[in-house]
C-alpha cells in the first residue's frame, strides 16, 4: 500500500519535464503529498510549466498500476529529492534527478564509489583491464558502480561480485529491464548484494536519448571516474565529461597508439585526465574523499563511531561509544557471513537499521561483506 507521499512523488514523476521546478517545488514545502496538495499558484511560482501543471491536476490511477505492483515487492524502493536519505553524491551534482528507482539496498548508494567505463565491445586486454581495476576497488572496500552494459560494464561487475565487495548498476531503462537482456542474470545478482538505479519507471524499455542522461547519474554517484576503453566518440567519455562537470576524478587508462580503442583515452589525458596504469593510483587518489563521504554518513545517522577510510585501528569501544543498538548489532556478528534477515532477527531492529549500521561499520574498516552476507573483518 503506497503512502500519501509516495502516490504524490510518482505523479509528480509523470508530470516530466525540467526536474529543476519540481525539485524546488519539493525543497519548499514539508512533503510531497503537501507540494502536490499546494495547488497551481505554487506550481507555477516554483516555474513548473504549462504541460506540468496539466499533469499534476491530473490523477489517473491506472497510469501508477504496474508502478505500484513492482514498489510493493520486497527491496523495491523510491528515493526522492526531499527524501534525507537520497545520495549526498549524486545531491550535489550539477543535474540531479526527482527521484531514484532502487531494487536492492538503498544505503548502498552512500557508499564511496568509484565508476567503471569503457566500450561496449573491448579488447581481451581491455576486458582483463576492467576486471583488474574493478577487482581491487572493490577489495579495497570502495563499491564499483557501471551501466550494465556489454563488454568494460559487465567485466567490471562481474570482478566486483566475485571479489564479494559491492557493486551499482545504473540503468539507461525501468529498474526492472535489464539491457541488454543477456545480463538478466547479472542485474539479478546486483539487485540482491548491492543495488541497481534507476530514475526510469518500472517497465520502462531502452530508449537512445535514456543512456546519455543515465551517464550523469553513475557519474554523480561516483568518487571518481575510471575509462577503460573508449572510441573518440563513445558514452564512456560522455560519462567521463559529465564526472567533471560535477567535480569528481576523471581517471583514464593508456593503451596502444594503434588501438582505436584507446584514442578517447588518450584524448582524456590530454584534456587533463589522471593517467592510471594500477588501481592503487586510483585509491590513494580518492582516500581522502572517501573519508568525507564517510563524515556525511556519520552526521546523517549521528552514530558515534570513530575511525577512518583504509587501514583502520579495530577496537572493541562499543560500551564507551554508548549506542546499545550498535552494540546489539556488533554482538550479532560473527566471524562467518550472516545475511541480513538473520541479523534483523537476532537484533530486533528493522532492516533499515541495520543496513545503515552496517553500511558505517563497512566504512570504518570493522565488517566486511561477502555475496551480500556480513561478518566481522578479521
Amino acid at each position: 500500500m503506497l503512502t500519501d507521499d509516495t502516490a504524490a512523488l510518482l505523479r509528480l514523476i509523470l508530470a516530466g519535464g525540467a526536474s529543476a521546478p519540481r525539485r524546488q517545488l519539493l525543497e519548499h514545502h514539508a512533503s510531497p503529498a503537501a507540494a502536490l496538495a499546494a495547488g497551481t499558484r505554487a506550481w507555477k511560482d516554483c516555474a513548473l510549466s504549462d504541460a506540468q501543471v496539466a499533469a499534476l491536476r491530473q490523477d489517473d490511477p491506472t497510469a501508477l498500476v504496474a508502478v505500484r505492483a513492482w514498489l510493493d515487492e520486497p527491496d523495491h524502493h523510491l528515493l526522492g529529492w526531499h527524501d534525507p536519505d537520497y545520495p549526498p553524491q549524486l545531491r550535489r551534482s550539477p543535474s540531479p534527478p526527482l527521484a531514484l528507482f532502487v531494487a536492492g539496498d538503498p544505503t548502498r548508494l552512500w557508499h564511496p564509489a568509484v565508476a567503471v567505463v569503457g566500450s561496449r565491445s573491448p579488447t581481451p586486454g581491455g576486458r582483463d583491464n576492467a576486471r583488474d581495476f574493478a577487482h581491487a576497488l572493490a577489495a579495497a572496500g570502495l563499491a564499483v558502480v557501471s551501466g550494465l552494459a556489454a563488454g568494460v560494464d559487465t567485466a567490471a561487475h562481474e570482478a566486483a561480485l566475485a571479489t564479494g565487495g559491492l557493486t551499482v548498476a545504473v540503468l539507461g531503462t525501468g529498474p526492472d529491464v535489464p539491457y541488454p537482456h543477456a545480463n538478466a542474470g547479472l542485474h539479478a545478482r546486483i539487485a540482491a548484494a548491492g543495488a541497481v538505479v534507476s530514475e526510469h519507471l518500472p517497465g520502462t524499455g531502452p530508449r537512445k536519448e535514456h543512456f546519455p542522461s543515465r551517464n550523469r547519474i553513475l557519474a554523480g554517484l561516483a568518487l571518481g571516474t575510471v575509462v577503460i576503453e573508449a572510441a573518440q566518440r563513445s558514452g564512456a567519455l560522455i560519462t567521463a565529461r559529465q564526472a567533471g562537470e560535477a567535480g569528481r576524478e576523471v581517471f583514464a587508462v593508456p593503451g596502444s597508439i594503434h588501438n582505436p580503442l584507446a584514442r578517447g583515452c588518450h584524448r582524456l589525458i590530454r584534456d587533463g585526465a589522471g593517467l592510471v596504469e594500477h588501481a592503487q593510483e586510483v585509491i590513494d587518489a580518492l582516500a581522502p574523499l572517501a573519508s568525507e563521504l564517510a563524515g556525511d554518513l556519520r552526521t546523517r545517522l549521528a552514530t558515534p563511531i570513530s575511525g577512518g577510510h583504509g587501514n583502520v585501528t579495530r577496537r572493541r569501544q562499543d560500551e564507551a561509544h554508548g549506542d546499545p543498538d550498535y552494540q546489539s548489532l556488533w554482538s550479532a556478528l560473527g566471524h562467518d557471513p550472516t545475511g541480513m534477515d538473520q541479523l534483523v532477527e537476532r537484533t530486533g531492529l528493522t532492516a533499515a537499521e541495520v543496513s545503515s549500521m552496517l553500511l558505517l561499520m563497512e566504512l570504518d574498516g570493522r565488517v566486511a561483506t561477502q555475496h551480500g552476507r556480513y561478518f566481522r573483518n578479521r
